[in-house]
């Protein structure tokens, strides 16, 4: 067995590890908080994954799907944390995918005002993005993650063994994200960025580290996304679009590969980029055997309001967009140069 990779977050007296390899999972109990008496585990049906904390725990299973991603859940999990008896000192365990991070550390930050939690992602999109970095929050009608916070976990675990389970549309879903970080300067990715063929030259362990790596030194430098973290959404803008539009049947990696392709088309018609770096993007998506062709039955004027509602549109419509700098926050990008990307996809 591979030895397991430490990664760590570097946030002061915040700090934690980040462990990556086959069965991660089972050093929960040696990275649970000093002094936890007891561990609340959220999960979602169908996730056999199986942990000992090495305290009592009770199990909490949330809904399937996005559906669990909202106020009512927080609610419900957090009326059964105080029947179990979860006290400020004890600890949240979510074990899962990004849909349960992001509910058990939302529901972790506001259950008494915070109590610890630890990750136990079980998905590559969990492992490489959702767990790391302390977002968490839930969606709005009007939007996603619209309600949320920032809660740094005590420590994540990426078990490496638990992606062999997933359905293989799952696993390629979390490739989209993996796709993203060829593009926030992951030079450890590079051997297998132009072909399908060298896309084992880097063994998983090593590239679900690689990127865990990247994402830890930007929440470093920008913990709250007030400037840099920001960087982290490219391609999101368009997915979430798509997703809140809500009627097509896509998987949050496959929406954000979809959305890479589009930031690209975008930064090319704002003459940011040449056509060959808009072909780089295509080449890394074709790697990957990622679609990137726009659902059929988008309407343009709602994908275009619903941009507008995202959560960095602070300064108008605003874009992560490739340059000549590399990935920049751009405000105020054109209603119509959007509309013209998106006839254009």
């Amino acid at each position: 067995m591979s030895p397991i990779i430490r990664v760590d977050v570097p946030l002061g007296d915040r700090s934690y590890p980040v462990l990556v390899g086959a069965g991660a999972r089972h050093e929960l109990g040696a990275v649970l908080p000093a002094g936890a008496q007891r561990a609340a585990v959220v999960t979602q049906p169908g996730i056999d994954v199986g942990v000992d904390p090495g305290v009592p725990f009770e199990t909490f299973v949330i809904p399937d799907g996005e559906q669990a991603k909202e106020l009512a859940t927080i609610g419900k999990l957090c009326s059964g944390f105080a029947r179990f008896g979860l006290t400020r000192r004890d600890v949240v365990v979510g074990v899962g995918g990004g849909v349960v991070t992001d509910v058990a550390g939302f529901a972790a930050a506001v259950y008494h005002r915070g109590v610890a939690v630890v990750h136990v992602a079980t998905t590559l999109l969990g492992q490489i993005d959702a767990a790391v970095g302390g977002k968490t929050g839930v969606n709005l009608a009007e939007g996603k993650n619209l309600v949320g916070s920032f809660w740094q976990p005590a420590a994540v675990l990426c078990d490496t063994d638990t992606l062999a389970t997933l359905p293989p549309r799952e696993l390629r879903a979390g490739l989209g994200e993996l796709a993203k970080y060829h593009f926030l300067g992951g030079d450890e990715l590079a051997a297998e960025r132009f072909g399908a063929e060298s896309l084992d030259a880097l063994p998983l362990a090593e590239r679900v580290a690689a990127c865990v790596a990247i994402k830890a030194d930007v929440v470093a430098a920008d913990e709250t996304e007030g400037g840099r973290r920001a960087l982290l959404n490219y391609g999101h803008t368009l997915a979430h679009a798509l997703e809140i539009a809500g009627r097509f049947d896509l998987r949050h990696g496959e929406a954000v590969a979809i959305g890479l392709r589009y930031a690209a088309l975008v930064a090319r018609l704002a003459d940011r980029i040449d056509d060959d770096r808009v072909a780089e993007h295509q080449r890394v998506l074709d790697a990957y055997e990622l679609g990137s062709q726009l659902p059929k039955g988008v309407d343009h004027d709602e994908i275009i309001e619903l941009f507008g509602r995202d959560k960095k549109a602070t300064d108008g419509i605003t874009f992560v967009l490739d340059g000549p700098r590399g990935l920049e926050v751009v405000p105020g990008v054109s209603p119509g140069l959007l509309r013209t990307a998106l006839e254009r996809m």
